[in-house]
């Protein structure tokens, strides 16, 4: 009789009250109802006022006896920008916030609410900063609604804030208590989003599937819902890429890999892409998913080697060929050619949907030393020196 490898130890973060269904955006006012009477809406500055959808919460808010206040994130989120809406709200009595909108609209919110308590900066909060503190986790109520599907932010404990330039950063506010009271998931929030941003968004959930699970803090918890996530990826993310965008179904899918890859990193980790979202994310203007999707195939590739030159039977690699099946839909019995079949899936994919390169952001030769010095990625499935980081840059820019 074989004895079984013991389950590893290991801990896990909260989740908020998770609500997913199409539809299901129509509940929204009864669920934040439940936190009080002053509510502040965060939401992006176009797509849910054109829809329609915004005034209708309005008015359901206000007619469930609710005062509403509406602010509007138009980019990623400044230490600037969540200063600048805590000025404005601190003093009307918040009770409740609810941002609805993609990932930056999410950690917009996320960090507002975590600050309405507070009298200082959120930079002096945000990890890695001068004069760094620790965030004890006071905060209003939150409550996260998606329209794109790639960062998971709606169940994640973090809020990233970014400063683009020279001396920039991209970094997070952080705490376990930050995590939402509630996700709210509708697909059908989703059926309007273009190509480009369904394709870089949903490369961004996967690139987090793909890093939590070959990550060296994974878990059988965590394996088991990426593998979930990567199997509604595999089977719906280019149809939402093209032909049946306004199908929920469709959408659906999508939004539940995003929501699996937010639950499985923030138990997980992530890997050196992220690393790379860290680095050159505060060094040029360049949308988070866009990054992910035209650094994930040679990232990729790159592990894979490493991985192979320290043992052909490594565990990454063993998820790398899981991951190569489950996404091409073909299973090889070696595990070298299931590597191949992902690095294969993935390339096609970047082919096919004509992922940018770094250059056409802004990034330069003369940048990628400077990036790969500050570029740090403990939850890599193995440990890259700078030579190996600058190859997947060099390969991408």
């Amino acid at each position: 009789m074989v004895t079984p490898n013991p389950l590893p130890d290991f801990s896990l973060l909260p989740l908020p009250a998770i609500h997913f269904g199409a539809g299901r955006f129509s509940r929204l006012a009864g669920l934040a109802g439940s936190f009080g009477k002053n509510m502040l809406v965060v939401t992006g500055a176009h797509a849910l006022q054109q829809s329609g959808r915004l005034s209708n919460l309005m008015e359901s808010l206000q007619s469930g006896g609710m005062r509403s206040f509406h602010f509007v994130v138009d980019r990623e989120p400044s230490p600037e920008l969540v200063d600048g809406a805590v000025l404005e709200y601190k003093e009307l009595s918040i009770d409740v916030v609810l941002a609805v909108g993609g990932g930056s609209v999410l950690d917009a919110g996320k960090a507002i609410s975590a600050m309405l308590r507070y009298d200082l900066p959120v930079e002096r909060f945000i990890e890695g900063q001068e004069g760094f503190m620790q965030h004890d986790g006071r905060k209003v109520p939150f409550i996260a609604v998606p329209t794109t599907s790639g960062t998971g932010s709606e169940v994640t404990n973090n809020a990233v804030i970014s400063r683009v330039g020279r001396n920039g950063f991209k970094r997070s506010l952080r705490h376990v208590a930050l995590v939402p009271n509630i996700a709210l998931i509708d697909p059908e929030l989703m059926v309007s989003v273009s190509p480009e941003l369904t394709a870089a968004s949903g490369m961004d959930a996967c690139t987090q599937l793909l890093e939590a699970f070959t990550s060296p803090f994974s878990t059988p918890y965590t394996d088991a819902l990426i593998c979930s996530g990567l199997e509604r990826f595999s089977r719906s993310f280019l149809s939402a890429c093209a032909d049946r965008a306004g199908d929920s179904g469709v959408r659906g899918d999508i939004a539940y890999a995003a929501l699996m890859s937010g639950i499985a990193l923030s138990n997980a980790g992530l890997g050196i892409v992220h690393g790379f979202a860290s680095s050159v994310g505060g060094l040029i203007d360049i949308p988070h998913g866009t990054l992910c999707a035209t650094l994930l195939a040679e990232a990729t590739r790159e592990n894979i080697v490493q991985l192979r030159s320290i043992d052909g039977s490594l565990p990454a690699l063993q998820k790398y060929a899981k991951a190569g099946a489950i996404l091409s839909g073909v299973a090889d019995k070696e595990l070298y050619a299931g590597c191949e079949r992902l690095l294969e899936t993935l390339q096609e994919w970047q082919e096919l949907l004509s992922f940018p390169r770094l250059r056409s952001f802004g990034l330069t030769l003369e940048d990628l030393d400077g990036i790969v010095t500050a570029t740090r990625s403990k939850s890599n499935a193995v440990q890259l020196d700078e030579a190996a980081m600058k190859r997947i840059l060099l390969k991408r820019l």
